[in-house]
């Protein structure tokens, strides 16, 4: 993509209501305009890294054995009030009446539409066990929506859920959908700490959340260091001792520090050396629930010995375009965003510093072709610009490489290649930096 042709409104200056660095920085790297309080319009940057974290989220879905759906974002206020919770989920809730005066709602979770597609469908213990989810854009009418896309009201989330015949296979289900959720976060370049949580307004009796590790997190936790620095993510999750093994290990040693007595069994258990102390960004949630909604609304199969009895249930959820602000929360510095690899909106940043000299533009040219066909995403800086505003820029939006080319160095064959996370700098000739990026 060449810069002079790409939708990317940058800002030097920091806007007044941007509270928290990834705020700040999706605006000023012109990814979000807010269209609305908490409601934010996606630019094609941001919408770009939006749609690779939401790649990476299903390719470890299907891995994990589930089923990709697409429910309504639309859903009958009759299905929450057989499950009880139309009344007692609260303000949150964004109620609406069509014109024939049916009462509809936005939905905030699906678990009373994902049973009710269960219902009419699987009859009995053979089509079990299931994993349904999809990604779908929710709406939750926090009082105070802030931070960005951290707390917004309209947000993207996958949002999974399992049905098993009994409670025993439906833990295994949440024992290999942990797991799951580590390797997806892992593979955002990010660290996931997983900790006990309450189960709020979605119920039942076995949740945990994710957190990923920022200076600026809304949460301090204590953990092992060996629970993150050890790789238990390789096991066969479909083999349930692996599934069993790695969750039981992933959950052995960490504590919230909310609770003193939780902070002083962690102290007990965990070896001084390995203590580690950070703050945290929820990223992901997952509940068991057993037949809560199973019970209410009739998602009943045929068991083994021939009984009607309700499936055993769980969810499970990502914060999609959260993750966009808890990533460049993790990873960022003064000069703007650093993205990792897997996520980035493009791989490399061209930049051509003399745009008009017949030779610079010619090079250019002819790298971003070879790039191109390549298949490395790239972003060519062709602007007429100051060197100083091209270089700005790069930083700003945090591709992960910066290709620079200058009439002096090209005389002699020299163009500079910069790693955006660590700032070294390399000087390599033209046939060099093709080989680096395209193994050619």
């Amino acid at each position: 993509m060449r810069f002079s042709r790409y939708f990317l409104p940058t800002m030097k200056d920091t806007p007044s209501e941007a509270q928290i660095v990834s705020h700040r920085y999706m605006l000023r790297a012109g990814m979000v305009r807010q269209a609305s309080a908490g409601i934010y319009s996606w630019l094609p940057m941001g919408l770009k890294v939006l749609r690779n974290i939401e790649q990476i989220v299903r390719e470890e879905q299907n891995a994990a054995g589930c089923n990709e759906v697409l429910m309504p974002t639309i859903q009958s206020a009759d299905l929450w009030r057989q499950s009880g919770r139309y009344d007692d989920y609260g303000k949150e809730m964004l109620r609406i009446t069509d014109r024939h005066d049916r009462d509809m709602l936005f939905g905030p979770t699906n678990e009373e539409l994902i049973t009710d597609i269960f219902r009419r469908e699987v009859k009995s213990y053979k089509d079990l066990p299931l994993n349904l989810y999809h990604i779908q854009w929710k709406f939750r009418d926090e009082v105070r929506p802030r931070f960005g896309v951290m707390r917004g009201r309209e947000f993207l989330m996958k949002d999974g859920y399992s049905f098993d015949v009994d409670k025993e296979a439906a833990e295994l289900a949440y024992k290999r959908v942990f797991v799951s959720y580590l390797r997806t976060f892992r593979r955002m370049g990010l660290t996931a700490i997983p900790m006990q949580a309450d189960t709020g307004p979605i119920g039942g009796d076995l949740s945990h959340e994710f957190l990923i590790q920022a200076d600026t997190g809304e949460s301090e936790v204590f953990f092992d260091s060996d629970i993150v620095e050890r790789d238990v993510f390789s096991a066969d999750l479909s083999k349930p001792e692996a599934a069993n093994e790695a969750f039981d290990y992933l959950t052995s040693a960490y504590a919230r520090t909310d609770e003193t007595h939780e902070q002083s069994l962690y102290e007990a258990q965990v070896p001084e050396e390995r203590r580690r102390q950070r703050r945290g960004i929820e990223v992901g949630h997952i509940f068991y629930f057993g037949t809560k909604y199973s019970e209410p609304l009739n998602g009943l199969v045929m068991n083994e010995q021939g009984q009607e009895v309700p499936v055993h249930m769980g969810s499970y959820g990502i914060g999609v375009s959260r993750l966009v602000g808890g990533i460049i929360e993790a990873s960022h510095d003064e000069r703007g965003i650093i993205w990792p690899e897997e996520v980035a909106p493009f791989h490399i940043g061209l930049i051509n510093l003399k745009t008009g000299d017949d030779a610079c533009d010619q090079a250019c040219e002819g790298l971003y072709s070879k790039l191109s066909a390549g298949g490395v995403e790239t972003l060519y800086d062709d602007r007429k610009e100051r060197a100083g505003a091209k270089f700005a820029d790069m930083d700003l939006i945090g591709l992960p490489w910066q290709v620079v080319i200058g009439p002096r160095g090209l005389e002699k064959d020299e163009i500079e290649v910069k790693n955006r996370a660590t700032g070294e700098k390399e000087v390599m000739s033209m046939g060099a930096v093709l080989n680096r990026f395209l193994g050619a």
